[in-house]
């Protein structure tokens, strides 16, 4: 099909990668990128940011609202929460600047793990189902709130049937979701849709490095490194998170969840920067201070550098005004801790013994 008969002139604003690909994601998700076309009319924003960013901004305002109510849930300090989670860069640059729809995923999340943890467990499976079905690996989160349903219950046949209450709710909000959109269930083919070859994710940087060695041996295995790779990822998640939740950690279900979703993302056949905040959301709101916090700030900050909003690297000229613009913050974080007078606004002061002038009546 040509691309004008599918999307006109934003169709033509997708990156060539994409345009002849099958869309990996589900049925909410291209409902969300639907009603946003339709608002923008085809009409491709000049000067004001597109209704996607607004879009993508208000999910995130539900990310900032859910932080500080998560961590006072855990346990842990909300400011920290919202300096790690809130202010993070990967947030602030990528969903924010990038419009990505994770933060759909991430802003729908949030709010059904609200509900799960307070009086509405119920309410929180269909929000998490709902954030499943703009990126699939929110599914996860179905376990953290059928194990805070059953936390409240007595006896093992009530905790089954919480399970078995959250398997139905997320059943049916997924039949239901699936026919109001109209999309079918062909977008559960799409989801393996195969990553692209020149991918950073850890497997596919190692089944190219494989299929290289293999290539220079002569060896016809080649072209079955990557997809083998991909596979023992597969694998590797799956087993770290079944070991996550057969041996939760002592910080409860919302830690383990952000452990398994930050699995999820490194071992995974692809990666973007951001993908990493499926995981990092809740770390910030569930994990104690210390190593486990300090890490994510470091890897937050350097993965945040790496890749533009857009997905794609910098070029030169962006690498120049990124390192001249980081050196100039350097020199201003130095002069406020270490020159004299800087930090306290000294040099504005007069000189002793001097006065300011009088202002005339």
């Amino acid at each position: 099909m040509d691309r004008w008969e599918v999307g006109g002139p934003i169709a033509a604003e997708v990156a060539p990668v994409w345009q002849h690909t099958p869309f990996p994601l589900c049925p909410v998700s291209l409902a969300f990128e639907s009603a946003i076309a339709h608002a923008s009319r085809a009409e491709l924003p000049l000067v004001s940011p597109p209704p996607s960013a607004d879009g993508a901004a208000f999910f995130c305002l539900l990310m900032v609202l859910a932080l500080p109510v998560l961590a006072r849930r855990c346990g842990t300090d909300p400011g920290a929460a919202l300096w790690l989670g809130g202010l993070n860069p990967l947030l602030l640059l990528h969903l924010v600047g990038g419009a990505h729809n994770d933060a759909v995923m991430l802003g729908l999340l949030g709010a059904g793990l609200v509900a799960a943890t307070g009086r509405w467990p119920a309410c929180g499976a269909v929000l998490v189902t709902l954030a499943a079905l703009v990126k699939a690996p929110a599914a996860l989160g179905l376990l953290a709130v059928a194990s805070l349903w059953a936390r409240r219950m007595t006896g093992r046949r009530r905790r089954i049937g919480v399970f078995v209450a959250t398997a139905a709710l997320a059943l049916v909000t997924t039949g239901v979701a699936t026919a109001v959109t109209g999309t079918g269930y062909g977008w559960i083919g799409a989801l393996s849709t195969p990553a692209s070859a020149g991918n950073w994710a850890l497997t596919s940087a190692l089944g190219r490095a494989t299929g290289a060695l293999l290539h220079a041996l002569g060896s016809g295995l080649a072209p079955l490194a990557t997809p083998a790779w991909h596979a023992l990822g597969l694998l590797a998640t799956a087993v770290a998170v079944v070991v996550v939740w057969l041996r939760p950690p002592r910080r409860g279900p919302l830690y383990a969840l952000g452990l398994s979703l930050t699995a999820v993302a490194v071992l995974g056949p692809a990666i973007r920067p951001w993908y990493l905040l499926w995981g990092l959301f809740l770390i910030a709101a569930a994990a104690p201070s210390g190593a486990v916090r300090r890490a994510v700030a470091g890897v937050s900050g350097v993965l945040a550098l790496a890749v533009l909003p857009s997905g794609f690297a910098p070029d030169s000229r962006q690498l120049t005004f990124a390192v001249c613009g980081g050196a100039l913050a350097l020199c201003v974080l130095w002069c406020a801790r270490w020159a004299p007078g800087f930090a306290a606004g000294q040099g504005l002061s007069p000189a002793k013994g001097a006065h300011w002038p009088e202002r005339s009546a």
